[in-house]
């Protein structure tokens, strides 16, 4: 017995099974959570090392370098980078796509242990992490209040903060400005000259006399108490009485207070934050790599709205600047609604096709009962509600309907013929089953290449295809049970008449129907005619497939690797010369904040002075700003995120001249920071590299459609090199740690004592008066005690120099290297790649100088690749399985020629919508593998049914083509219109929906009609 005699004769059992599967549909449905994009790792590790007080060159050298050869020999590494700044160094280790990432940064951490011992004694302890979109904020927000200034940040570090913290799936909670408590020790220079002191001997009287033990304890038969020695400072006027050395002969004490100025009072701000105007701390929150950005929005604003309540007496405010989980909400729900428009249209197409609510509604039927299996299974798969899950469920719904149709349609032909709905049912699913499972076996083959590539592409694709599948699968079911048992028991022929509107638009549309099976017999009767008939259909159509690609070749289809999107927010980037203090960069940052808030399409403005972000992480720096911006959303203003941004720049250069300012859209993942083009040049000598680095980028910048070509290595950082005779510096009683910890003190200070009040710790911060480290003289004058107790000048045994030195460096694979990056503006990235690409064919190339591309081009390379391979694969399974099928090597080698057919449709629907060819569009492309070639199995698989019925190879082609023409229509009309809301789609992710959409829509179109003749043109060539 088969499964269709089965549900036919034994309905409660499909009843049952689907009424279970709904159940846990929508229980699994339910548990589903909300996602942007699919959780994936990117095979990539970083190594940051902080060594504060150091230049770029020290860091390259004393931790870089270092830290590069321990992980050198890691397996797996495709490519070593390391950056280098004052203060900080990174290593970017970028895996192969087969690595184990955990396992290799366990090993990375063990090779980075057994090197610790030959960093720099100041040097941080590297720490190791993995790179994933967790690292982006899920929430940045400014806090305000009334309170007093430390006061508040005292609330907001040791109440607000943990309170964040303790979110469930909260990773990391970072501050952003704010004035917090310190207590400052500022040493006087002449009263340490006076006494014969070192700067160092104060930094270890404040710390020896600064501690807590635990002694021990007193036990007698009855009890056990602890001892405890309370050395803390419990005043800052103990601090100022502490005695820190005596006077030699005299014996006389020196107090802290002879020497040194204490005081209560604020840390030296280095960050201004402001949220809309309002001067604020800011937060940032980290969720963890596997919690759910929604469900961490959502829990984490419950929290603030109760911080708000407890604190509303000091009026205490949380301004919300960016919420990743408002996107990832808006584009979900935007799919949501394209996939009930979808569902609505092709429920009107079934109507128009079926001639009756009935027939269309076990047509229907299909789509829940196949949706709702495949809820279950992305739940057991530990998939989420994602963009790519959601796209790939409202791309199916055409595709859902696609077997049930075939089924159907035969099934009313057989009841056409006088057959009972039972016997119709059984026997018109029957002779169809073969012919459903080859079209959607197909489509299976389709998607599974893609599921087992690797990269990036898999990453973003791979829960895409997946349901694809599941849903594909689970639609071929339902239409061997659901719906020949609903039509053995509602189906029934419809005679229709014009005495009503609805029956007079039916018979219109079904003599139309006919007008156009007549009309493409009589094209198909031409073109069968003879063989120079067949020749020239065959001819026109290599015509138009060659024409096609032509559309690329010409520039009208561009290429990048995704479009990037408008999430409606853009970063401005201020930067000033160097030695700009922070008051004055805060000043230049008020102003640029005066002239947005004037912009009616900006909502937020969440501006930080004194720091900026890049691939080292957010770094402190006078000189430079940042400025986030969030726009109203897209349905609401007239103009694109990086056309406003781009306008915006060009405002604020004209209006601040010198500033060097960066507008940079942020892409629809979260990050600004990865500029489209990235071209990195190494070589032996860095001089070499800068120089050819400066040629080109100057070649690059005139490339139509590149924005702010720069490079990634800033020169001109002045500073001040400090050249030791070691010899002299020996002679007079010094050691090299002495002399660089004493400096160390005087210019950075020292925090390693605490001073304690209540329940909270406050740094104690040794350092030299600022009066006293105001210009070259004075650090000249720094003066050091020898080991025979003599005051030594710096001066005495080193030679200051100004000098100018880089304020960033880089290596890539171990050389010296340096990045040409830029925005775009206007064109696709791989075209204005592409130009590049022309121009350094025809350039000198150096022998000592090579370069790579990285960031777009690279994954678009990477893509090509893995996408290309994966379309071949695809078609090879699609002819196998068709070999399978038919038992015939030569049948679907006819069924393969309805794919260059889609082609031409789909770029020149490309073209006409000025769509560029990415993984979205590429990925429609291989979709169209599947698609088309149903149309062409219906034709060849009839045909062959007429030929064993004794009728020649062109009647049975003519009749094939007429017969077929309908459920042909049928099909692919509900697969358009489906897609239909999806090309039209506006909002959240709607650039990466459109183009897969037009691909397929244009593809399908284009074989719709061109299958109808081609095919049968080269079955008759082949026969």
């Amino acid at each position: 017995m088969s499964i269709t005699e089965l549900a036919i004769k034994r309905p409660s059992l499909v009843v049952v099974l689907f009424s279970a599967l709904s159940f846990f549909g929508y229980i699994s449905l339910t548990s589903l959570s909300y996602e942007l994009m699919p959780k994936f790792e990117f095979p990539v590790m970083t190594i940051m090392s902080i060594y504060p007080g150091a230049s770029p060159s020290e860091v390259e050298n004393s931790v870089v370098k270092k830290l590069e050869e321990s992980v050198s020999d890691l397996e797996g590494i495709e490519n070593l980078r390391g950056a280098s700044q004052e203060n900080v160094g990174l290593v970017i280790i970028q895996l192969g796509n087969q690595t184990n990432v955990d396992k290799a940064l366990s090993d990375a951490q063990r090779k980075v242990n057994q090197v610790l011992p030959l960093l720099p004694k100041n040097a941080k302890t590297p720490t190791l992490s993995k790179f994933g979109f967790s690292e982006m904020p899920v929430l940045r927000m400014g806090v305000s209040s009334t309170m007093e200034a430390t006061a508040f940040y005292d609330v907001v570090k040791n109440k607000i903060q943990p309170a964040i913290a303790a979110v469930s799936g909260v990773a990391q909670v970072a501050l952003i400005g704010g004035e917090e408590r310190m207590i400052k020790v500022n040493i006087r220079k002449d009263d340490l000259t006076k006494y014969n002191l070192s700067m160092l001997q104060v930094v270890q009287a404040v710390g020896v006399s600064n501690l807590d033990f635990p002694t021990g304890k007193i036990k007698n038969e009855s009890t056990e108490v602890l001892i405890r020695l309370a050395g803390k400072y419990k005043t800052v006027a103990e601090l100022n009485a502490l005695i820190v050395a005596r006077m030699p002969y005299t014996n006389t004490e020196i107090r802290l207070s002879q020497v040194a100025d204490v005081q209560d009072a604020k840390r030296d701000i280095d960050k201004l934050n402001r949220i809309n105007g309002v001067n604020a701390i800011g937060i940032d929150v980290r969720k963890q790599s596997e919690a759910n950005a929604v469900d961490v929005s959502k829990a984490a604003r419950v929290v603030l709205a109760k911080l708000e309540k407890e604190y509303a007496k000091d009026k205490l405010k949380f301004g919300i600047a960016s919420d990743g989980s408002e996107f990832t909400m808006k584009a979900a729900e935007a799919v949501q609604h394209d996939l009930m428009l979808a569902i609505f249209l092709v429920a009107a197409v079934m109507l128009l096709f079926l001639h009756s609510i009935r027939s269309a509604l076990i047509v229907m039927v299909a789509i829940p009962a196949s949706l709702v299996t495949t809820f279950i299974a992305m739940y057991l798969l530990g998939f989420t509600l994602n963009l790519m899950t959601l796209l790939a469920l409202s791309l199916v719904i055409g595709i859902l309907v696609d077997d049930s149709i075939v089924v159907l349609e035969n099934i009313y032909r057989h009841l056409e013929m006088g057959k009972d709905r039972v016997t119709a049912s059984l026997v018109g699913r029957s002779e169809i089953g073969f012919t459903a499972l080859a079209i959607t076996l197909v489509d299976v083959v389709v998607f599974l290449p893609l599921t087992m590539v690797k990269g990036l592409v898999a990453n973003i694709l791979g829960q895409f295809s997946y349901v694809v599948v599941i849903a594909t699968l689970c639609s071929l079911f339902v239409s061997f049970t659901v719906t020949p048992l609903l039509a053995s028991r509602f189906a029934s022929v419809i005679h229709l008449d014009n005495k009503n509107i609805f029956g007079f638009l039916i018979l219109k549309f079904e003599a139309f129907i006919d007008y156009i099976a007549d009309e493409f017999a009589f094209i198909l009767k031409g073109a069968l005619y003879a063989w120079w008939t067949k020749a020239i259909a065959l001819l026109f159509a290599f015509g138009l497939f060659m024409g096609s690609f032509m559309l690329i070749s010409y520039g009208f289809i561009g290429s990048e690797f995704v479009n990037a999107g408008d999430r409606g927010e853009f970063i401005i980037k201020i930067e000033l010369p160097k030695e700009t203090p922070l008051e004055t960069t805060n000043q230049i940052t008020n102003k640029i904040e005066a002239i947005l808030f004037k912009k009616k399409e900006i909502t937020t403005v969440f501006a930080t002075a004194g720091m900026s972000s890049d691939i080292l992480g957010s770094q402190t720096s006078s000189n430079k700003s940042d400025i986030q911006i969030k726009l109203v959303p897209s349905e609401e203003r007239s103009i694109h995120t990086d056309i406003f941004a781009k306008n915006t720049k060009t405002e604020l250069d004209a209006l601040f001249p010198g500033v060097k300012i960066s507008c940079k859209p942020v892409s629809i993942l979260g990050g600004a920071d990865q500029d489209p083009i990235q071209l990195v040049l190494g070589g032996t000598n860095l001089d070499s590299v800068m120089h050819y680095a400066n040629i080109w980028r100057d070649s690059i910048a005139k490339v139509p459609g590149i924005q702010g070509a720069e490079l990634s290595i800033s020169t001109g950082n002045p500073e001040i090199n400090i050249d030791i005779n070691r010899d002299k510096m020996s002679d007079l009683g010094l050691t090299l740690d002495g002399v660089g910890a004493t400096l160390q003190t005087a210019y950075t200070g020292n925090t390693d004592s605490k001073y304690r009040d209540g329940n909270y710790e406050y740094d104690i911060n040794v350092q030299l008066d600022a009066f006293d480290r105001k210009s070259r003289a004075d650090l000249e004058d720094i003066t050091f005690i020898n080991n025979k107790g003599q005051l030594i000048a710096l001066r005495q045994f080193a030679e200051i120099k100004q000098g100018i030195g880089p304020g960033r460096l880089e290596r890539n694979n171990r050389q010296p290297s340096v990045t040409i990056r830029s925005g775009i503006l206007g064109r696709p990235s791989g075209s204005i790649g592409a130009d590049i690409q022309k121009y350094l064919d025809r350039t000198y190339q150096p022998k000592t100088v090579a370069y790579q591309w990285d960031g777009d081009m690279k994954n678009q390379q990477e893509a090509g690749g893995q996408m290309g391979i994966a379309g071949l694969a695809s078609i090879l399974l699609v002819y196998l399985i068709m070999v399978a099928l038919y038992d015939s090597y030569i049948y679907p080698l006819v069924v393969l020629f309805s794919i260059p057919l889609a082609v031409i449709g789909a770029l020149l629907a490309l073209a006409l919508t000025q769509q560029s060819l990415s993984i979205f569009t590429g990925i429609g492309l291989i979709m169209l593998i599947g698609l088309v070639a149903k149309n062409a199995i219906l034709i060849v698989d009839f045909t062959n049914q007429l030929k064993a019925e004794g009728k020649g190879v062109k009647e049975a082609l003519i009749e094939s083509g007429k017969t077929r023409l309908r459920p042909i229509l049928m099909t692919t009309f509900s697969m358009i219109i489906g897609m239909l809301p999806i090309a039209l789609a506006k909002g959240p992710g709607a650039e990466w929906k459109n183009g897969l959409a037009w691909a397929l829509i244009g593809g399908l179109t284009s074989s719709m009609f061109l299958t109808l003749v081609i095919v049968p043109v080269v079955y008759s060539v082949v026969e």
